[in-house]
């Protein structure tokens, strides 16, 4: 059994929207590929045909890995969460305290992470270090770099 996933509803939407990409363009098109190196004779020495042969697999494992995510998919009403402490899909601001830089983050599932639009993983660093934590609260979390401290800014939904 597969372990349960919470998203948010755009994120749900963006995950439905690229299995039914993958399913109707990209395997019609990985079919082409595989009929024109099919009609290119001898498939015992086809690289051509070989590589498209990988690349439907590949495309046939991506799209079973997301079916099964989209199987455990949950969607969590943002609404009714406890704005009291930092849980998934929330909206944390963060404030760096050695040198003052602010920063705000959402948590959200791995599918659903893009550090450009501020949403990070709930099992990266971070988020670890953050979960269960209330405004106030000062936090040293291990990151790459090393460790940093945090002081919770505010939490939103």
């Amino acid at each position: 059994m597969s372990e349960v996933t919470y998203f948010t509803q755009e994120g749900l939407e963006k995950l439905k929207e690229e299995v039914a990409h993958l399913k109707a363009v990209e395997r019609i098109n990985i079919s082409k590929q595989i009929a024109e190196a099919r009609d290119k004779g001898d498939l015992s020495e086809n690289a051509e045909y070989d590589a498209a042969k990988e690349a439907q697999g590949l495309l046939e494992l991506k799209i079973s890995k997301l079916e099964q995510v989209l199987g455990s998919a949950r969607v969590i009403d943002e609404s009714k969460l406890d704005a009291s402490k930092v849980l998934a899909l929330s909206k944390v601001k963060i404030k760096n305290t050695k040198n003052g830089a602010e920063m705000t983050y959402q948590l959200v599932a791995e599918k659903e992470a893009d550090l450009k639009s501020g949403k990070i993983s709930i099992k990266s660093p971070i988020a670890q270090g953050l979960l269960g934590k209330s405004v106030g609260d000062k936090v040293t979390i291990t990151v790459p770099s090393g460790n940093v401290d945090f002081e919770i800014i505010e939490i939103s939904r």
